[in-house]
């Protein structure tokens, strides 16, 4: 399951569900009880929540529209990784409503595209209530994504998005060197790894995992709301990862031109941020935090 936004986006998480009722979709998947809820201000656009936490929002007029702060900058991950409209071959751990996977068969036509989402049931619900384009090359596998990884050929994907959460929180065996090991195997030579992670305050979580993906790949980057990366509050961060040189100028100039801007940390200041903190092992994972309840009031 995919992450739900740790603060409130574009104002929409503050609005009732009453208010939002009419037209709602409720139905039991195996994660926990789904809604869909229709967005208010775009006429065909909805917001997928699993148990009361918003997972993804979708624009099916529209689906270069991202709605959620974190998917905006996967969608910058994305406009990078290839020369604008070149397709590209993409894996996505954590499906959601789909709401990546249908940006890159949108903004990069003729793309071919594997999701691995867990919840099937999830799955069904999706393609039924929020169809993809007949014409999108979008497969969707429900495994677990480390086995769904583990059927990807070697040196496969320009671009693999990490994007799972049970119950709010990123499964232990998707943190470790392991796990990066198997990702790194996937990607092609010059491709791109972008994860979303979750944390808050003492921001532990979050430098393992920038300390474990320095074990892996040689190129880093993170981009996060200041007030997160301060460890001021509970919230998404994305990180990048790569064996070549990442577009940082040009990540860093689309994150602070967001509604909600964000800062980019590379290099020295990120290896000053992750604090001495070690890799993470199978042996030693442990899953991310659970957000505070206020996060999704």
């Amino acid at each position: 399951m995919r992450a739900a936004p740790a603060a409130p986006d574009n104002g929409w998480m503050g609005r009732s569900k009453k208010g939002q009722g009419v037209g709602a979709v409720v139905e039991a998947v195996d994660g926990g009880l789904a809604e869909l809820l229709p967005d208010r201000d775009r006429a065909r656009a909805w917001t997928l929540l699993v148990d009361g936490a918003p997972q993804s929002h979708v624009d099916l007029d529209d689906p270069t529209y991202l709605s959620f702060e974190y998917q905006r900058r996967l969608g910058h991950v994305i406009d990078l990784a290839a020369p604008p409209g070149r397709p590209v071959h993409a894996v996505h751990l954590g499906g959601g409503a789909l709401t990546l996977a249908r940006y890159v068969a949108a903004t990069r036509p003729r793309s071919t595209q594997q999701v691995v989402e867990r919840d099937a049931a999830l799955v069904q619900l999706v393609r039924r209530e929020l169809p993809l384009d007949p014409n999108a090359r979008i497969r969707v596998r429900s495994v677990d994504a480390r086995d769904g990884l583990a059927k990807v050929p070697d040196g496969w994907a320009d671009l693999v998005i990490a994007d799972v959460f049970s119950a709010a929180r990123t499964p232990a065996h998707l943190t470790s060197t392991e796990f990066l090991t198997d990702v790194r195997r996937v990607v092609k030579p010059g491709g791109l790894y972008a994860a979303n992670l979750a944390d808050g305050p003492p921001l532990a979580h979050l430098r393992g995992q920038i300390a474990t993906a320095a074990v892996v790949f040689p190129e880093l980057a993170l981009v996060a709301d200041p007030t997160v990366l301060r460890g001021k509050r509970f919230g998404n961060a994305v990180l990048v990862a790569s064996d070549q040189p990442l577009p940082v100028a040009e990540l860093t100039r689309r994150a602070a031109s967001d509604p909600h801007p964000g800062r980019v940390e590379h290099g020295r200041a990120l290896t000053d941020f992750t604090g001495g903190a070690g890799p993470v092992t199978d042996a030693a994972a442990v899953a991310s935090p659970a957000p505070p309840s206020s996060v999704f009031r």
